[in-house]
């Protein structure tokens, strides 16, 4: 896949939804009684990554801050969704530990991997910022998470909603209509290349998680070193 053009692609098509006054929003995103949950790998993005991505998310803020804005808490880079979140999943459920091993047993033959952070891209409900992997590593550790889970007989749902090849992180989530569309739009435009770091990947953590992967509910199985 050629990122680049996919990352343009979704953007040019969501930016012309949204100047057509289309845009799609979560009802669920401030539910208290939202029970959706499931398992997820995942990295976190250096502190100074993090922080570039609020700076900016602080001035598309000041046009449209009606909408839901990732904390810096909460930001983040799907390595694998592993379970779905999916309404009563709860720990009980499963064995939480063979998964932390199937885990550990795959990615102990990984090296860790580089990704840079570069612009913004939309799709009619959110904003991404644009991950590139510098290599291959990243989708290795997902194909070899992918053949080892199938070849299991634990409960996964795997590329059911749909298979991960990007490395973007979702940062702003469209709940409300917008007081100043137009406004927002030009700020999508504004960052469509910014550069915001580049970070290598050697820890990955294992969670249980909510649909929006927020601190307060998520809890953290394992972590993990890849060499």
């Amino acid at each position: 896949m050629d990122l680049a053009q996919h990352y343009q692609q979704l953007r040019t098509r969501s930016v012309q939804l949204f100047e057509s006054g289309y845009f799609e929003y979560d009802a669920l995103v401030d539910a208290p009684a939202d029970s959706r949950r499931g398992i997820t790998l995942l990295a976190r993005p250096p502190l100074h990554v993090r922080e570039a991505i609020q700076r900016m998310l602080n001035d598309i803020k000041g046009t449209a801050p009606e909408q839901y804005y990732y904390p810096i808490t909460d930001i983040h880079l799907t390595v694998l969704s592993i379970i779905s979140c999916y309404e009563g999943f709860s720990l009980a459920l499963i064995d939480p530990v063979r998964y932390a091993t199937m885990v550990r047993e795959v990615i102990r033959d990984h090296q860790s991997f580089k990704i840079h952070f570069r612009g913004m891209t939309a799709s009619p409900s959110c904003l991404l910022i644009q991950g590139f992997p510098l290599d291959s590593a990243l989708q290795k550790i997902r194909d070899d998470l992918r053949r080892h889970f199938r070849n299991s007989d634990l409960q996964h749902s795997i590329d059911k909603r749909y298979t991960i090849q990007t490395a973007h992180s979702t940062v702003v989530r469209f709940r409300t209509p917008f007081v100043q569309p137009k406004a927002f739009i030009q700020k999508i435009k504004n960052y469509e290349e910014i550069a915001l770091g580049t970070f290598e990947v050697s820890d990955l953590e294992l969670v249980f998680n909510d649909w929006y992967q927020k601190a307060e509910n998520t809890a953290v199985l394992e972590r993990f070193c890849l060499g």
